[in-house]
């Protein structure tokens, strides 16, 4: 009897996860864990033209695999045809993505000036990937849910629709600002400003739940500063100086904009810090990851796309050979188009009266997803917002946001895998 109860008081007090177990507060699902991965400036079309076997413009509604969604078209509406995006091609050329290019090219909804037609539009803006370079896409894709509907909360560039990944709300255009956090001196952009809430890492914390930030690159650029210098760059990046692509940039990471989380190891972390996390049962319930910038997939000063996918790949790999693989619902995303052709028009007006971008892929991975499914449900970076705070508060619309009115992420998701039905 003795034995008994001194194995259920070691059991108490044993604070290392067991698989299947809430980490914190029960979510409403038997999703436990959310993690999402951000890779940079690619549109649907770009990546799932190719993929895609329907009819362009055909709009289909089956929702089962590669023929329930529109191929991308053979020839722009100006008659270019589509050049070949691979490593090569992708490092060699960025095309122009700050809002005023962005809403030159759709031209209201036309969507038919990103080859001619304005100061911005260039022939590599028309572009298509293949199977033989983002076939690992396509298999995600086959073994779980594609968005074919999910699009750039704003037009414009990256940091600028970060923010809605944390925010669910305009903050600022394009990259007009970098945070006020460790690395700033070594932004791509020198303007820093901090804002306030509330984000949905505050309506975490206000729920008990957990969560991080997983930066690649981050403890370099911590060591260096403190030398008041840049970390070098990895001998594997090509461009080869202590700048985005190569070190780590504050300004991709929406948590440093916020004071109350900037530069907090619970809530920013080293990418290294991701595996050992995962090994030693202390991933944080909610959990974003981004890999530096030539890892993650951004066009141009010699990123090749291949990296990224290797990326992403030993993400996810990581995820389901441990002991959160059952309970884990894997989000992959590009924060945004990065100027590339996109033939379905973006949606005008967000309700913070700002202007939707292109396109962009989202994968939903796990056990939790539907398998080999294509969801037409208008969505956009707000709707994963939307969706932690159903998911572990039962509300939504709490950062007065548009997380109170885009959908939600139930049609990307398997009602008998997540045990209740999310809302779409």
């Amino acid at each position: 009897m003795r034995l008994v109860l001194l194995l259920c008081l070691v059991a108490a007090c044993d604070s290392s996860r067991k698989p299947g177990d809430c980490d914190g507060p029960c979510p409403m699902s038997k999703i436990d864990h959310v993690v999402i991965i951000v890779q940079e400036n690619h549109t649907f079309d770009t990546y799932f033209g190719k993929y895609c076997q329907a009819q362009t413009g055909s709009m289909p509604t089956c929702t089962d695999g590669p023929n329930c969604c529109e191929a991308g078209p053979t020839h722009e509406p100006g008659g270019a045809e589509a050049v070949m995006l691979d490593d090569t091609s992708n490092g060699a050329y960025d095309p122009d993505h700050t809002q005023a290019c962005e809403l030159m090219e759709t031209n209201g909804g036309a969507m038919d000036q990103y080859v001619t037609g304005n100061s911005c539009s260039h022939p590599g803006n028309f572009a298509y990937a293949d199977g033989s370079v983002v076939g690992m896409y396509w298999q995600y894709a086959a073994q779980g849910a594609l968005a074919d509907h999910y699009f750039q909360p704003i037009a414009g560039q990256s940091s600028s629709n970060d923010m809605y990944l944390f925010r669910a709300n305009y903050v600022f255009t394009d990259n007009s600002f970098t945070a006020p956090a460790i690395g700033q001196k070594c932004s791509i952009e020198q303007h820093p400003m901090s804002f306030d809430g509330p984000t949905i890492g505050d309506v975490l914390n206000t729920a008990g739940v957990s969560w991080t930030w997983y930066a690649e690159g981050y403890d370099a650029m911590v060591t260096s500063q403190k030398m008041t210098l840049c970390p070098k760059a990895p001998a594997d990046c090509d461009f080869g100086v202590s700048l985005y692509p190569c070190v780590y940039d504050v300004g991709d990471f929406p948590v440093d904009y916020y004071a109350a989380f900037a530069d907090n190891p619970k809530y920013l972390r080293d990418y290294k810090k991701f595996k050992s996390d995962l090994d030693g049962s202390t991933l944080p319930q909610v959990a974003w990851v981004r890999g530096l910038g030539y890892h993650s997939e951004h066009p141009g000063v010699g990123v090749r796309i291949s990296d990224g996918t290797a990326f992403v790949k030993q993400t996810i790999d990581d995820i389901e050979h441990s002991p959160y693989a059952k309970d884990t619902l894997v989000l992959v995303t590009w924060d945004e188009g990065g100027g590339y052709f996109d033939h379905i028009a973006p949606p005008g007006m967000g309700t913070d009266q700002q202007p939707y971008g292109t396109r962009v892929p989202l994968l939903a991975i796990g056990p939790v997803a539907k398998a080999n499914a294509i969801s037409h449900t208008q969505m956009e970076h707000s709707s994963i917002v939307k969706f932690i705070e159903w998911n572990w508060t039962g509300q939504t619309g709490q950062l007065a946001g548009r997380d109170a009115t885009v959908a939600n992420l139930g049609s990307l998701l398997d009602p008998a895998a997540t045990g209740t039905q999310v809302p779409e």
